[in-house]
C-alpha cells in the first residue's frame, strides 16, 4: 500500500513549541508545494505527530492535502500520540483533537511516540485497539520502542485480534544501532515495519558538509552541538561519503539518494524511511531515491564501510 519513502512532516510545525523550533517556519504555500511535489513523485504517505507544533503540523498537512485535490486521493496519514506525563486513558480522550487537527482525514496509522508514560505498553495498546474497533484509526504503531517493548505491544494487540504494524526509530547508514539492539531482528520476526527517521543523519549523508565544512557555521539548533559535524566527525565519515558519491555518479543520483536507496533495500521490505523536506526541490531529491536499485554487492559494501564510520 505504501511507497518505500514517506514524507516526514516535523518541519511543518510552524515554529511552535520546543519541538517545533528545531526548524525554520514554513509558509503555507511552501508546504503545499512540498506536499504536491511529493505526491506527484509517487510518495503516498505522510508522517506527522501531536507534538510537532502542538498539532500545527497536522493542520498544515491536512490543508496541503486538501489543496492538492485529486492528486491527494489515496494519500495515507500517520500521526502520533504524545505519552510523556500522561496515562493510556489520554489516547481515547485526545483522538478527537487529532481528527480535528487533521480536518477529518483518516488516521491510517496511530503511533505511541515514546515508550515513556504513566501506563504500560499493554495498557496503551488496549486503548489503541478500542480506537481501531470504533473505526477512528486503522492501524497501530509505536515509536522508539525497544525489542522487548515491541513484543509486549504486539502481544497485547494480538489479544485484541490485531497486530503491531510498525516501530518508528532512528536508523541510517551512520546510525545502525537497531541492528545490534535486537530491534531490527525482532521487527523481521514479528512482521513489523521499521519506519526510519533521520535517515540522512540531519543532512550529514548529503556530503555537502564534507565538501564545504564552512557550511557547519550556518547550522542552527541541536545539530550544531553534534560531534558528527565537528572536523573530527567529518573526517571519520569521509570514506562513506566518498563511496556514496561514486555510486551516485553510477546511478545518475546524489549521495543522499544513494543513502536512502540503501536504507529501503538493504533489509528486504522491512524498512521504510521518512526524510523531511523544507523546500520543493528537497522533495524531488527524496523521490529520485526510489527510481533505482543498487546491487546486493553495493548494498553490502556500503554496510561494511559504514560500520567503521557510524555510531557504535
Amino acid at each position: 500500500m505504501l511507497s518505500p519513502l514517506g514524507l516526514g512532516c516535523w518541519q511543518f510545525s510552524k515554529g511552535r513549541g520546543l519541538v517545533g523550533k528545531f526548524w525554520p517556519v514554513l509558509g503555507d504555500d511552501a508546504i503545499t508545494a512540498i506536499v504536491r511535489t511529493s505526491l506527484a513523485g509517487g510518495i503516498n504517505w505522510f508522517d506527522t505527530a501531536e507534538v510537532y507544533g502542538g498539532g500545527r503540523s497536522e493542520e498544515a498537512l491536512a490543508d496541503a492535502l486538501n489543496a492538492a485535490g485529486d492528486a491527494a486521493r489515496g494519500a495515507h496519514i500517520a500521526t502520533k500520540w504524545w505519552p510523556i506525563m500522561r496515562t493510556a486513558g489520554s489516547i481515547g480522550r485526545t483522538i478527537g483533537e487529532r481528527q480535528r487537527r487533521l480536518k477529518d482525514w483518516p488516521i491510517d496509522l496511530y503511533q505511541v511516540h515514546q515508550p515513556f508514560s504513566f501506563s504500560s505498553a499493554t495498557a496503551e495498546m488496549k486503548e489503541m485497539a478500542k480506537l481501531v474497533k470504533d473505526g477512528r484509526i486503522r492501524h497501530v504503531g509505536v515509536s522508539n520502542f525497544s525489542a522487548a517493548k515491541m513484543r509486549e505491544a504486539d502481544q497485547a494487540l494480538r489479544a485484541q485480534g490485531l497486530r503491531l504494524v510498525s516501530n518508528q526509530v532512528k536508523y541510517s547508514l551512520l546510525d545502525r544501532r537497531i541492528e545490534r539492539s535486537g530491534i531490527l531482528e525482532t521487527a523481521k520476526e514479528l512482521g513489523v515495519a521499521i519506519i526510519a527517521y533521520s535517515p540522512l543523519e540531519q543532512g550529514l549523508l548529503s556530503g555537502k558538509f564534507h565538501k564545504n565544512p564552512e557550511l557547519v557555521r550556518g547550522i542552527t539548533g541541536p545539530r550544531k552541538l553534534s560531534a558528527s559535524f565537528k572536523p573530527a566527525g567529518l573526517q571519520r565519515t569521509q570514506p562513506l561519503i566518498d563511496r556514496l558519491e561514486e555510486l551516485a555518479v553510477k546511478y545518475d543520483a546524489s549521495p543522499s539518494q544513494a543513502a536512502l536507496n540503501w536504507l529501503i533495500h538493504a533489509n528486504g521490505d522491512t524498512v521504510f524511511a521518512i526524510p523531511g523536506a523544507s523546500k520543493p526541490h528537497h522533495a524531488e531529491e527524496n523521490i529520485r531515491a526510489m527510481r533505482f536499485r543498487m546491487s546486493q554487492d553495493e548494498l553490502r559494501e556500503l554496510a561494511d564501510i559504514s560500520e567503521f564510520c557510524g555510531k557504535r
